[in-house]
């Protein structure tokens, strides 16, 4: 059994950032990476500022587990007034396939409705990132739309799958 927690970032969670965000395999479907050292410093200090405007709309978070971190998650208030947003999450890779994933994206639906009042919250992923795409449908969203061309990867553009969850049907599960 794991014990994941999610806490704000420190400046000095740049190392554990870059651990993973330097890794081709990390960022094989991002429009960013591998990081480096300059980029994952950047990062983390850009979720900093972030998380001291007001109003907050960027809630990222360190994803640990016995204190030691092993990802990053956001929930992204995309329109205030609409109450939508959009989730994402990203592993260190000896994490991958152990279910991490899904309990955090899990975590970040709940805070999402309970603790933001968002209507609906949105993932995004590239078509070919099948592990994304089962955390997604694992925690209830369902695919809404595909968008062709949709970002400037490596390897070209990048198609993505969009899934969406409302919180009429995450108050049903729940």
């Amino acid at each position: 059994m794991t014990s994941i927690k999610l806490r704000e970032f420190r400046s000095e969670d740049w190392e554990a950032v870059h651990q993973y965000a330097s890794l081709d395999e990390v960022c094989k479907y991002q429009p960013w990476g591998p990081n480096s050292v300059a980029d994952s410093k950047a990062y983390v200090d850009d979720i900093i500022v972030a998380s001291k405007k007001t109003p907050r709309t960027r809630f990222a978070y360190a994803i640990t587990n016995k204190n030691k971190v092993i990802g990053a998650c956001e929930v992204n208030v995309r329109d205030p007034h609409m109450r939508t947003g959009e989730l994402s999450y990203i592993l260190t890779p000896e994490w991958w396939g152990k279910g991490i994933a899904t309990e955090v994206a899990n975590m970040l639906l709940t805070f999402s409705f309970k603790n933001l009042g968002l209507h609906q919250v949105t993932g995004t992923c590239d078509e070919r990132n099948i592990g994304s795409s089962r955390v997604l449908e694992k925690i209830g969203m369902s695919q809404e739309s595909v968008i062709e061309n949709h970002l400037l990867i490596r390897d070209g553009w990048r198609n993505s799958l969009i899934y969406a969850f409302s919180v009429d049907e995450w108050t049903r599960e729940h």
